[in-house]
């Protein structure tokens, strides 16, 4: 072997580690950011560091990380990052490269249980490896994903109720931030998604937004056919002067229709998603009387 063939196999791995170490040596001087303090994702920080001990564990190396990985998101990543915590509600006030972070910690703590269970078990630590690292990506998306559905459809569900609320509370003389007001003192949990949208209203008119812009910011969290309606049916009294407190009781009613037709729909719709699952129960069970029977059949017919 010649000595450059040498002096490359040596140099080569001397060469990769320098630029490792200098690699982990730049992440580390990176500074931390603050957590967010100001705003609906501030406020969700402190809520979920204060009620969650194991998530005040994790959180400093979550944001940790995430400062290291900013500068890898791009801004159409970033961007849909950012819009699926909002609709999950601003969860954990996490920002967009804080959940690739939380994200890339999770995966690698199922990767690792699967690789030690792999090796326990002498099965191989491969497959487990690979299924942790696909439960490790998928579970914060699908648990992100959970919460949206459920946020839009408590929020479909109690929406003609604060209607409801807010024509009587405009009826007897009150403006309309001051029925807002009412909504938020006669609920009995703070932690109510819809009355916590209602409080982010008030602090956007409070800060000087209008009616219609912080009425647009509901729907943008919030996006589903009722809020649409209800949002339109304001901005157009607004508009054009009608009686506010009358339009919210048309639109409450008008919801609570849209609410019975859902259902209906909903339900005419799992009768035609039941019928497979129950064809391929038939078959099974059919499959499991009728198999014994051909079984004892052709053995009764071969000791003949």
């Amino acid at each position: 072997m010649s000595p450059l063939l040498v002096c490359l196999r040596v140099s080569l791995p001397v060469v990769a580690f320098a630029a490792v170490c200098v690699g982990l040596s730049a992440l580390i001087r990176v500074p931390s950011r603050e957590a967010p303090r100001l705003g609906v994702r501030g406020l969700r920080r402190v809520q979920s560091v204060r009620d969650n001990g194991a998530w005040a564990e994790v959180e400093p190396a979550v944001r940790w990380l995430g400062a290291r990985l900013r500068p890898l998101l791009g801004d159409k990543l970033r961007t849909a990052l950012d819009r699926q915590i909002t609709l999950a509600g601003d969860f954990c006030g996490l920002l967009p490269e804080e959940l690739v972070a939380l994200t890339a910690l999770l995966t690698s703590v199922l990767m690792t249980l699967g690789a030690s269970y792999g090796i326990l078990s002498g099965k191989g630590p491969a497959l487990y490896v690979l299924l942790g690292a696909a439960l490790g990506v998928l579970l914060p998306y699908l648990h992100m994903t959970s919460i949206e559905q459920a946020r839009k459809k408590h929020v479909q569900k109690r929406l003609p109720y604060v209607i409801d609320l807010l024509s009587l509370a405009l009826s007897a003389g009150l403006d309309f931030p001051g029925a807002l007001r009412q909504v938020v003192e006669k609920t009995s949990n703070a932690r109510d998604p819809l009355v916590e949208e209602v409080n982010l209203i008030l602090y956007e008119l409070s800060v000087g937004k209008t009616r219609k812009q912080a009425l647009a910011q509901l729907h943008e969290r919030v996006p589903s056919e009722s809020v649409q309606e209800f949002v339109a049916a304001v901005t157009q009294a607004e508009e054009r002067g009608n009686p506010l407190a009358e339009v919210l009781n048309i639109q409450a009613e008008a919801s609570r229709q849209g609410r019975s037709v859902r259902a209906e729909e909903s339900a005419s719709k799992a009768g035609m998603k039941m019928f497979i699952p129950i064809v391929i129960i038939v078959l099974v069970v059919m499959l499991m009387i009728l198999a014994p029977l051909i079984m004892g059949l052709e053995s009764s017919l071969g000791a003949e």
